[in-house]
């Protein structure tokens, strides 16, 4: 795919002649917004009818437990206190783990089978367990990387290092937005620590600004500098607007920037959103049922261990809500952070917090997409950047073992709709969870996948910068046919 997200013919004319030749001066800029409203503007690269139109993305930050969710091992238990062997452990890198005096920790959990296909889950997953048909479980995801920051960012752009355009940037390129009044891409963050790789999580990279995700806040107003200052009125605003989009106008004429274009669309977009936004955050016409459903009104717990915060159960909950009338209204891709998962020690307490925050109103989306036709083309992904080591994390400091390492060699995603095979497991590691044996999913595995829901050929859905054609796989993946309905 070429360097601009316009069709073939207009992006071999000369650009200020594309752009003169239109009356309005920003002739790319509709054009693109038609293509993507119609699913038109991935044909180029499209080798089939896509599956997916919108992804709900649960970025877990922090590597949620998989032997404590989702792989049982009962064996694991069994070798409790034991040391791995000196082979397994030879070139490995922890990030606080002493190899010398490390020991296997089992799972305190119990794990039963649930649904049609007998999926195992933990007893930390409730909610979760009344969904599984509709899920497919990855038991054999991997990384190279194993510190947060790095490892997310690999999972989210498919580039250990900042710079690089996340996956929902990509699809916005791709596809553009379905919304003529919301943003393609939003990003909701319930944060217990902080987001390591901060706004780098959600941007647009190297990819034109007008593809970065835009940051939905819990508190205040929803989006910064939306609502007008106190005294403007609307006509005001409008009249003020028009006026600043009609000097970048001229500016796009003479300099032909796809930056001034991102802009000028940025400040329309912002315009629309101003009547928007208020209604898509109106809860108000949402059944008792549904906001019972999705965990609005539950109590809120406080942890006294890192994870959570102050009005996390309410303002988590209902982000999911949210997340479903963002695609319901066109959002493109919408991801929903939640930190921390990153369980060094108090495993199993915190563990069992952030279960408590996230399970209800996760399990309620899955089945409120189901129940309004929407989880058919509505992908949904959850996971984090790695998963925890069968280890005990043993740090220097540390006068009990309660918690698990970083583990990229082996941890668990799943996804549901949006053309995903539900009711089955990928893969299996091995008899403690160490290593990821069969049907291995690196991480550009998973992106050629995703990509592929969405109709792309993941090898050709590039970008030309700095004298190179950039993808999200770079040069590796392939699409996990096993995952395809």
């Amino acid at each position: 795919m070429n360097s601009s997200p316009v069709t073939e013919s207009a992006h071999n004319l000369n650009r200020r002649d594309f752009i003169a030749g239109n009356a309005s001066g920003l002739g790319t800029l509709a054009l693109a917004s038609l293509l993507g409203r119609d699913g038109l503007l991935a044909d180029e690269a499209n080798q089939h009818r896509p599956k997916a139109k919108n992804c709900i993305y649960f970025f877990m930050e922090g590597g949620p437990s998989h032997m404590d969710l989702f792989d049982p091992k009962p064996e694991l238990n069994k070798l409790d206190g034991h040391p791995l062997p000196d082979s397994l452990l030879e070139d490995v890198k922890f990030a606080f783990i002493q190899k010398e005096s490390a020991r296997l920790m089992g799972s305190p959990r119990t794990f039963d089978k649930y649904g049609q296909c007998g999926m195992d889950l933990s007893d930390f997953l409730p909610h979760l367990s009344t969904c599984v048909d509709d899920i497919a479980f990855v038991r054999s995801m991997k990384t190279d990387q194993f510190n947060h920051l790095p490892g997310q960012l690999r999972m989210l752009t498919g580039s250990p290092f900042r710079g690089w355009p996340t996956l929902g940037s990509w699809l916005n390129y791709g596809l553009g937005s379905e919304s003529e009044n919301l943003p393609g891409y939003v990003a909701m963050v319930n944060l217990g620590r902080g987001l390591p790789g901060g706004a780098a999580s959600w941007s647009s990279g190297f990819l034109p600004s007008s593809h970065s995700g835009s940051l939905f806040r819990n508190q205040g107003s929803p989006v910064l500098n939306l609502a007008n200052p106190p005294g403007v009125s609307d006509d005001a605003a409008r009249s003020s607007l028009e006026a600043v989009n009609e000097l970048n106008r001229m500016r796009y004429t003479d300099k032909g920037h796809e930056e001034i274009a991102s802009r000028i669309k940025a400040y329309e977009l912002a315009y629309r959103m101003q009547s928007s936004a208020p209604e898509l955050l109106d809860l108000s016409g949402e059944s008792q049922a549904t906001l019972k459903a999705y965990g609005l009104n539950r109590e809120e717990v406080t942890n006294t261990g890192k994870p959570g915060g102050p009005g996390f159960f309410r303002s988590f909950a209902r982000n999911c809500l949210l997340a479903r009338r963002m695609v319901e209204r066109g959002v493109r891709f919408v991801t929903l952070f939640l930190s921390t998962w990153d369980h060094h020690s108090s495993l199993d307490k915190d563990l069992a917090y952030n279960c408590r925050i996230s399970d209800q109103p996760v399990a309620a989306l899955l089945k409120d997409l189901k129940a309004r036709g929407l989880l058919d083309d509505t992908l949904v992904v959850w996971g984090g950047e790695f998963g925890r080591t069968p280890l005990g994390e043993n740090r220097v400091n540390f006068s009990t073992i309660t918690g698990r390492d970083h583990h990229p060699y082996a941890f668990t995603k799943w996804l549901a709709g949006g053309g995903i095979k539900g009711g089955q497991i990928i893969g299996e590691t091995d008899e403690v969870g160490w290593n990821a044996e069969t049907d291995v999913v690196d991480v550009h595995d998973l992106h050629a996948t995703i990509l592929h829901l969405f109709g792309f050929d993941h090898t050709k859905l590039t970008y030309r910068f700095q004298g190179r054609d950039f993808r999200l796989t770079d040069v590796h993946g392939h699409v996990v046919q096993k995952l395809l309905a």
